[in-house]
């Protein structure tokens, strides 16, 4: 048909199969000719040229911006220039001519033709919505965390300020494996395990510092049937010779989780797992932007998530960790 560069086909097709038009793209927008936009509204060309000569002498466009000549071969081989008419000259012409046609065309045009065209939703339509729902799911945890611990200052200020960081990482997201587990480019793959022996020399002295000032009883790190031995333990898997987390930060966004989660002691879970996922990274000298009101509120995230929700979690802990 028309010789145009870097052209694609956008097929628009009524619902009775009875018209069918090729509409070309180039240089992000459609053009059609007079007697594609008599075919298309499915009115006699004179009718659709008085609409275009309406439209330019009422300045409602512009017409040196929505017209274009095209080199077109017609049927009998032979080259022609013939004027074309842009989306925007379509659509004005759409919205004059009545016709069935017309209004088919135009509620076609309105949900895909030109959202495909200027601003690629049926191109990205998938990716955008898995990312408005996961996006929308730290946004859902986000109030119910607010309201269950009653933050109305600095922290509850805090966990916005978390969101909203988690938010800017999601085009790099995008670009991970199929199973979308987030392996950010900076990684630190080297690590230096925390045994558990070290881990509960640890705890020992934070309890005894926090009961010296009164803020834990006897209950706090008391340890129930091993667990913080078998958490440990899974930071350090592997399976088919390759360890299960390949990173300093997968690590410790997963000992934050699993001791928050998992309930290891009878007692202040969400403070023991803060201070090991802080020693953690010190022993691996991992430096963090997170303060101390920061991993706070991290803290109180997890709690409130749904186990559901653990990968994105565990997504949103390593993409704080990354510089």
């Amino acid at each position: 048909m028309e010789q145009m560069n870097n052209k694609e086909l956008v097929l628009f097709t009524l619902p009775d199969g009875n018209v069918t038009i090729d509409v070309q793209l180039n240089n992000e927008n459609v053009w059609l000719s007079l007697n594609q936009l008599s075919t298309l509204f499915d009115r006699d060309k004179s009718v659709i040229s008085r609409h275009l000569k309406n439209i330019f002498l009422e300045n409602e466009l512009d017409k040196n911006s929505v017209v274009a000549i095209f080199a077109t071969t017609a049927s009998d081989g032979k080259r022609y220039q013939v004027e074309y008419y842009n989306l925007d000259a379509i659509l004005s012409v759409g919205y004059r001519v009545n016709s069935k046609q017309a209004t088919k065309f135009r509620q076609w045009a309105n949900k895909v033709l030109k959202d495909y065209i200027l601003k690629g939703y049926a191109l990205n339509n998938n990716i955008l919505d898995t990312t408005h729902k996961e996006y929308q799911q730290l946004l859902d945890l986000l109030n119910n965390t607010l309201i269950s611990n009653q933050q109305v200052t600095a922290q509850g200020q805090n966990i916005l300020a978390l969101i909203n960081d988690y938010a800017t990482t999601w085009s790099a997201l995008l670009q991970y494996d199929e199973d979308r587990l987030a392996i950010p480019n900076t990684i630190h793959k080297n690590s230096l395990s925390l045994d558990y022996v070290t881990s509960i020399s640890a705890i020992t002295e934070f309890k005894n510092s926090l009961l010296a000032i009164g803020e834990a009883t006897a209950l706090f790190a008391n340890e129930r049937n091993e667990q913080l031995q078998s958490i440990l333990a899974n930071l350090d898997q592997t399976m088919f010779g390759e360890e299960l987390y390949q990173s300093v930060e997968e690590k410790a966004a997963n000992l934050l989780y699993m001791v928050i989660k998992d309930h290891p002691f009878s007692d202040g879970n969400k403070r023991i797992g803060s201070f090991l996922f802080v020693l953690y990274l010190q022993l691996n000298k991992l430096t963090t932007n997170v303060n101390n009101i920061g991993l706070t509120s991290l803290a109180l995230l997890v709690a409130e998530s749904d186990p559901a929700q653990k990968d994105l979690i565990i997504r949103l802990i390593i993409n704080l960790l990354v510089k």
